[in-house]
């Protein structure tokens, strides 16, 4: 599943401050509330990622127990060490591949490298196409692809550009956030992503571009779409 940081996804406009380049979002517990209601699947993906909720949903069967068989409720709230490895087996052998072996198995290396390497290619073209929509002349974006360490769960991929100068995340029109979905497709999935930073042991990939590197043509063209587009365009 994928969100892109922008306003017009998230509910909170706190989420796209980046004092830090290239900001993690998956991390010490910020995550950013995806818009819509809660029959949107991505709106829980993203809820599972706060480990409190997963540690009550672990011990859900404890608290039925005691619901069900009330007399019983204090000897079972006596006994903390089931609990505890109820959470621990969950959260390191169910959900997670602790095995590094295992996880550098999943990909060969030089496959690794080829996915990674599109990945790049196709980052750069995305970048080139927003700084020419935007009529960007310097400075450098950072597209940044972060996703969840958790290995048998639905892939959860959050995808950002992060320019260097100034202290948020570019705020993304709908069709450059269709140029970030865009870089998945049968040749370069979530799934097979994730494989491969389990493999790596890595989840942020940053891609940098910088916007004097934008072709005089792309630039061209990014005028002419901007004309035809009107209200749709790339941009601003």
């Amino acid at each position: 599943m994928i969100l892109v940081m922008s306003s017009a996804t998230l509910l909170s406009p706190r989420s796209l401050v980046a004092r830090k380049i290239p900001r993690q979002v998956l991390a010490r517990g910020k995550l950013p509330i995806p818009r819509g209601t809660v029959t949107r699947a991505l709106f829980w993906r993203v809820l599972f990622e706060v480990s409190l909720l997963r540690y009550v949903g672990a011990l859900l069967p404890f608290l039925i127990a005691m619901a069900i068989w009330p007399e019983s409720a204090f000897g079972l709230a006596q006994a903390p060490l089931p609990m505890f490895l109820l959470v621990y087996v969950i959260e390191t052998r169910v959900l997670a591949m602790p095995n590094t072996a295992r996880r550098r198995a999943l990909v060969p290396p030089a496959e690794a490298d080829a996915g990674l390497d599109l990945l790049t290619q196709r980052a750069r073209q995305v970048l080139s196409r927003i700084a020419a929509g935007r009529q960007i002349a310097e400075g450098r974006l950072h597209l940044v692809v972060e996703q969840s360490p958790m290995a048998r769960v639905t892939p959860l991929t959050i995808l950002s550009v992060q320019p260097e100068e100034g202290a948020s995340f570019l705020d993304l029109s709908e069709p450059e956030r269709a140029l970030l979905t865009g870089l998945f497709d049968d040749a370069l999935s979530e799934r097979r992503l994730q494989r491969i930073n389990l493999a790596q042991n890595t989840f942020l990939r940053a891609i940098a571009f910088d916007a004097r590197a934008v072709t005089a043509h792309a630039r061209l063209e990014a005028l002419a779409a901007r004309a035809v587009a009107g209200p749709a365009q790339i941009g601003p």
